[in-house]
């Protein structure tokens, strides 16, 4: 059985400082999520994991668009995600994939902005929803996809994701009809963190990765943890018993001390690496 391929120029890496920009690219398929690209992302999440250079992530689309979800033809060809091990078991393991592809995202310890310009559709629209930021340009529109398509209307996570974003009679409305989101709506709804005039999605994105890089390093990730909880629905108590030990740990640490003297004597503070 021959080794699945990973296709390295699918998503392009670059580093603007502490700032990883991963960017989909194959803007001839509107990003849709090929086999390969798949493989790659997941490479990629699994280094960021345990990567403490870089502290915020950015994720865009090359060409028109920011995603089109999963790459339809690939599957209408019959591409397999694993040869050779029955039709329910690669389909299965794609889907586990594709899955796993969000919770990786919501897992990485670093904030993930999403800049949205065009189609974030299906696994695009999931994508968009695992980001922690969003901030979109006047064509982005997004939609599940996946229910006028025969399936079901939640995939790669949007059943949980979009209810906690928008709204559960919003989000079912949207998931039940598989309608358009424009920019506009999106604002309004909070699917989109902020709107910027076309063309300047990746200069605002830099911006707040930039914010949240004057942050201790320590600080964004353990706020990403806190989100993470309370998305998860634990109670108030719940919560604030987390949140109380977390301030406990963090007022110990060096970056608080620093923080704390640069803030009396009125200076820039000065943090540690990790």
């Amino acid at each position: 059985m021959s080794s699945p391929e990973v296709d390295t120029d699918s998503i392009t890496v670059e580093h603007h400082g502490a700032v990883t920009v991963l960017t989909l690219n194959r803007p001839d398929r509107l990003n849709a999520l090929s086999h390969g690209l798949l493989r790659r992302f997941h490479e990629i999440l699994d280094d960021l994991l345990y990567d403490y250079e870089h502290r915020v992530v950015v994720i865009a689309g090359a060409g028109r668009a920011f995603c089109a979800g999963m790459d339809l033809h690939a599957v209408a060809a019959g591409e397999e995600w694993v040869p050779d091990v029955g039709r329910v078991q690669t389909m299965y393991g794609l889907q586990e994939a594709v899955g796993r592809l969000v919770t990786k995202l919501r897992k990485i310890p670093q904030p993930v902005i999403s800049v949205v310009h065009g189609v974030a559709v299906g696994g695009g629209l999931s994508i968009a929803c695992a980001s922690d930021v969003r901030v979109g340009e006047p064509g982005a529109r997004f939609n599940p996809a996946f229910v006028k398509l025969g399936a079901s209307g939640g995939d790669m996570g949007s059943s949980w994701l979009l209810p906690r974003i928008i709204g559960f009679e919003k989000a079912a409305e949207v998931l039940l009809t598989g309608r358009d989101v424009g920019a506009e709506e999106a604002l309004d709804l909070g699917l989109l963190s902020r709107l910027v005039a076309p063309g300047d999605g990746m200069e605002a994105a830099l911006g707040l990765a930039a914010e949240m890089c004057e942050l201790a390093p320590f600080t964004t990730r353990m706020t990403k943890s806190l989100l993470n909880l309370s998305r998860d629905g634990v109670s108030l108590e719940q919560m604030i018993e987390v949140e109380n030990r977390t301030q406990i740990m963090m007022t110990s640490t060096d970056d608080f001390r620093e923080a704390t003297r640069a803030f009396s004597e009125r200076r820039t503070p000065t943090f540690r690496d990790h």
